[in-house]
């Protein structure tokens, strides 16, 4: 049995010691925004934070970390508020999304260990693999969201979470379906 708190809930895994982290928290926990991505360590999809630190749940096992506070992407921000996730959103970083948790959670870290992170810090800190190639806007995004945590600017927030599709359609123009007449025409 492995004790520790996940997004600040204790939690008691009955699992193998030897169980990585990763599919502790996406098969006990149903806590599916950490990803699995390459399960080697190198891809950075998996990455929370334990005791305040970046680390890739797929090459830590459960028994190391007893006693740990553990932060998911699910614990960032419920409301989906935090400052990276609306800077994120805010300059359309996410593509596919697959690797977007993992960046997140690995900036998170880095932000409260350096609020002002210059370009190179970010790219020092952040060595997660990207397929859709979101580097450029990461970068400026991670430090919008460091001049929001310090309250030199404020960033919109995005459409909540749980929003009927047809709020989103009139908060989002683009998102109103074309006429059914226009469908058929193609």
């Amino acid at each position: 049995m492995s004790r520790l708190t996940v997004n600040n809930q204790p939690v008691e895994y009955r699992l193998d010691p030897a169980t990585p982290l990763l599919w502790a928290l996406r098969d006990a926990s149903n806590l599916t925004g950490t990803k699995y991505g390459c399960g080697t360590g190198h891809c950075g999809a998996c990455i929370v934070e334990i005791d305040g630190h970046a680390r890739l749940s797929c090459q830590t096992p459960i028994g190391s970390v007893e006693g740990s506070y553990v932060t998911t992407i699910e614990g960032l921000s419920r409301e989906r508020n935090h400052p990276l996730q609306l800077a994120f959103i805010a300059a359309n970083v996410p593509q596919c999304g697959f690797c977007i948790p993992g960046i997140v959670m690995a900036a998170a870290v880095l932000l409260k260990r350096n609020p002002d992170p210059s370009e190179a810090d970010i790219r020092s800190a952040i060595r997660n693999i990207c397929r859709c190639g979101i580097y450029p806007r990461m970068v400026e995004a991670i430090q919008r969201a460091g001049r929001a945590a310090r309250g030199e600017e404020t960033i919109p927030a995005g459409v909540r979470p749980g929003i009927d599709p047809d709020d989103a359609a009139r908060l989002v123009p683009a998102l109103v379906p074309p006429p059914r007449d226009k469908l058929s025409e193609r």
